[in-house]
């Protein structure tokens, strides 16, 4: 399990970020990419930090945070695994794909194995239509998913 940076570690380096950023035109969504690249998530202690050095409401910076799929409120697993959930792969079986994974790991969408190994989340549309069913792992795209592939990926990850 590795360890949570100190609140006035996050607040300090948060502050760093805002300082070497806020000149930017709309500058929210460059920070917190920037937080999020620093601290894997962006950290529940940054959200005031940021709101008071771009004059937003908290409401505002977690709306933000909440609305766009790549920002996290808590740390992903060493693996991130995304499962297209788009028409084209539902029409070709993502549903039975994500409900094996989802049994394999023993974890919903949005969830981290307890050993920290791997997140699971749900997205839309990796742009792999001609080979759905489709997942991006770690950054990596795969196509034309299977119980055998999955399967693969499953103990890839866990080992």
């Amino acid at each position: 399990m590795t360890m949570q940076p100190a609140s006035t570690e996050i607040q300090s380096r948060t502050a760093a970020i805002i300082q070497e950023l806020k000149g930017l035109e709309g500058p929210l969504l460059p920070i917190l990419h920037e937080i999020q690249e620093e601290f894997g998530h962006v950290p529940q202690d940054a959200v005031p930090v940021i709101a008071d050095g771009l004059n937003l409401s908290r409401a505002e910076v977690h709306g933000v945070v909440t609305f766009y799929h790549d920002f996290r409120a808590r740390p992903a697993g060493r693996h991130v695994l995304k499962l297209c959930q788009a028409e084209a792969c539902q029409s070709m079986g993502s549903d039975a794909i994500a409900a094996k994974v989802k049994q394999l790991l023993g974890i919903d969408f949005h969830e981290t194995t307890r050993d920290g190994s791997v997140t699971l989340e749900p997205v839309y549309c990796l742009g792999l239509c001609a080979c759905s069913p489709s997942a991006m792992l770690d950054g990596e795209v795969i196509g034309r998913l299977d119980d055998e592939k999955i399967e693969e990926i499953v103990g890839e990850v866990r080992s």
